[in-house]
């Protein structure tokens, strides 16, 4: 079993990752951005989301329709996930979070945990996992684990920015996760940035550059 790789192909995407990757964006704005194309992607990463049958009633009659029959739940990396949590919980506000505190060591390139908190019932959720790059793919990789460490079975991952190698480390060691990205960029540079990439999300997100 090999997971999935949708890539993102809607206009609004296209054009609102274009500004993102613009250096003379301003954080206001390129918060804004990432809040909007998470919304976006959010609305395809969850079409497969399960439906039962409800009876309600109408100003006209009784019927049944079809509503949610699934817990959600919304992780983000920190930090630079927290940027894109907001938009996913837009279209679903009765999902919980979590939060994984993980940072990449420049020198050796590899995730360092430094916090986990998830819902109890995390057992019971489709997890959706949110980061605006999937890079080296090290610190995705890591969060997949812990989660599942802690119970958590049913997987999707959410990117703004891929690079192939991150895309291909996904896949070898969660092959079982379905990774929803906005676009797959060419590779990655010496210190495992993104090329053409838009620098540091998180930097730009909260205005530490």
């Amino acid at each position: 079993m090999q997971s999935k790789v949708h890539i993102m192909d809607h206009p609004l995407i296209t054009h609102k990752i274009t500004m993102l990757r613009d250096e003379n964006t301003k954080t206001k704005d390129f918060r804004q951005l990432v809040y909007e194309i998470a919304l976006l992607m959010g609305y395809e990463a969850t079409k497969d989301l399960a439906l039962r049958d409800v009876e309600i009633t109408t100003p006209m009659m009784k019927t049944t329709q079809k509503a949610l029959d699934t817990k959600v739940a919304i992780v983000p990396i920190l930090r630079a996930g927290l940027g894109m949590i907001d938009g996913v919980l837009a279209l679903i506000p009765s999902a919980k979070s979590g939060h994984i505190g993980l940072y990449r060591d420049h020198e050796t390139l590899q995730p360092v945990e430094y916090y986990c908190k998830l819902p109890p019932d995390i057992a019971e959720r489709d997890v959706i996992v949110v980061d605006p790059m999937l890079a080296t793919g090290g610190s995705a990789a890591a969060a997949m684990s812990f989660i599942k460490k802690r119970g958590g079975k049913n997987f999707k991952l959410m990117c703004i920015i891929a690079a192939p190698e991150g895309i291909r480390a996904m896949q070898e060691k969660h092959p079982d996760v379905d990774i929803y990205c906005g676009t797959v960029d060419e590779k990655l540079n010496e210190n495992g940035y993104i090329l053409p990439g838009l620098g540091d999300a998180g930097d730009r997100i909260f205005g530490t550059l």
